[in-house]
């Protein structure tokens, strides 16, 4: 399993995580931030467990996201 965490308030918009896990992120019309799919909100920070399938693409929606505000973390089960 791995974790997905988001600090959506800092998000920028830029569609970057979109691009690289579409699946798992969307853009949200009312705010233009992105929206972790499947995310629980706790603070401000969103996250969800997700299979290990997502983990590559996801590593790259963190990589690319320019404000740096996604984290993707493998939890041992």
């Amino acid at each position: 399993m791995i974790r997905i965490t988001q600090q959506r308030a800092k998000c920028i918009g830029c569609n970057a995580c979109v691009e690289a896990a579409e699946y798992r992120w969307r853009i949200n019309k009312r705010d233009g931030k992105c929206t972790l799919v499947g995310g629980v909100d706790k603070k401000g920070f969103y996250s969800v467990l997700v299979n290990d399938l997502e983990l590559d693409d996801n590593l790259l929606a963190a990589k690319n996201c320019p404000v740096n505000i996604i984290q993707v973390n493998q939890i041992k089960g």
